[in-house]
């Protein structure tokens, strides 16, 4: 499962000059960066559009068409790569709505139950990771609003997040980008592009324990935890 993410990249033109889009004025003015990025909240995703390759709003949890309210989605964060191309919730977004997700790293937790303590995979490089997800578009009854709505798309892990979860998101190769995002490509090509992040691409970090709260989003949540008294943190290598 992918529960938090970061996109921490310091403004939009710089995220706009990785994924290959123009600027737009108006996402730049609302860019900030993420710390600490949570189910529900409003995220980027690219897409390919009557235009083009573009970049637009949508919010974390992936609501169908026929839901009856947006609570659907708290359940729908994330879908398997294995079977979303046959599921009913996601059968046809897999077939036609497929987006990319900007990050630049990811949360899981690590330890036992009652002391558990979060890791950001993050990338090496301190670049973009995109993940892979699907989108829709929802016609919200009691607001009479039509909102846009993604998933992540997880698969097994890597070595490197093996050790503290069985799932990870689905990383694409910046190569396989444009045709994950194609509407003429086929269910199974695009399946075939899922996969774990290659060795080398994430490094993983303890983190402060504020990135716990879904109301911390700002740099502290990030910042190398302290070990507690008279422990050392596990070292993590490269994946």
């Amino acid at each position: 499962m992918c529960g938090r993410f970061t996109l921490t990249l310091p403004d939009y033109d710089t995220l706009a000059r990785a994924l290959g889009v123009v600027v737009d004025p108006e996402l730049a003015a609302r860019y900030r960066p993420r710390y600490n990025v949570a189910p529900t909240n409003v995220h980027l995703v690219v897409r390919d559009g009557d235009a083009g390759r573009q970049v637009v709003s949508a919010r974390w949890g992936l609501v169908n068409a026929w839901a009856k309210d947006r609570s659907a989605g708290l359940k729908q964060i994330n879908a398997r790569s294995e079977t979303a191309a046959e599921k009913p919730a996601f059968r046809s977004a897999f077939a036609t709505r497929r987006c990319v997700v900007p990050a630049d790293g990811f949360l899981e937790w690590d330890g036992p139950k009652g002391a558990r303590r979060p890791v950001w995979f993050h990338a090496a490089d301190g670049g973009l990771v995109r993940l892979a997800g699907l989108y829709e578009s929802f016609d919200d009854p009691t607001t009479g609003e039509r909102e846009r709505t993604f998933t992540i798309l997880t698969t097994p892990p890597n070595d490197l997040v093996a050790p503290v979860h069985d799932r990870m998101p689905a990383v694409l190769l910046p190569a396989d980008v444009s045709a994950w995002l194609a509407g003429s490509t086929d269910v199974a090509t695009a399946r075939a592009l899922l996969r774990p992040a290659r060795a080398g691409l994430l490094v993983a970090t303890a983190v402060s324990p504020r990135v716990n709260a879904v109301g911390n989003d700002d740099p502290g949540c990030l910042a190398p935890a302290d070990p507690p008294r008279g422990e050392t943190l596990p070292l993590f290598g490269r994946g």
